[in-house]
């Protein structure tokens, strides 16, 4: 599976601590999208706009998939979305949230 983190799963640390192993970040973009915070939340989500997201990709296997499944919980759902890398587009999964609520400045989450 080809993952697209745009929040915590971009912290190392994090992102082996729920896959339960290691995983590389290849920087990427989404365009057409923000982050934006998630209501009553301190994490973030995405909505539609003319903006760019920055973020990475991950290629994780079924067990990684899981671990970061149990992480994100039950408000997120993956999205199909195509992302760009240095050199070319290729499609990801994204965890959205719905009820994001303000643009958000920083990365600390999802």
């Amino acid at each position: 599976m080809i993952l697209f983190a745009y929040g915590t799963l971009l912290d190392e640390r994090l992102r082996a601590n729920k896959a339960g192993r290691r995983v590389a970040a290849t920087p990427a973009t989404l365009r057409g999208w923000r982050r934006v915070r998630l209501a009553g939340s301190r994490f973030l989500t995405l909505r539609r706009a003319p903006a760019i997201v920055p973020g990475a990709i991950l290629r994780i296997d079924a067990r990684a998939a899981r671990g970061i499944a149990a992480w994100e919980g039950p408000r997120y759902q993956l999205r199909p979305v195509c992302v760009r890398l240095a050199n070319r587009t290729c499609r990801a999964l994204v965890w959205i949230a719905p009820g994001g609520v303000a643009a958000s400045r920083s990365q600390p989450s999802t």
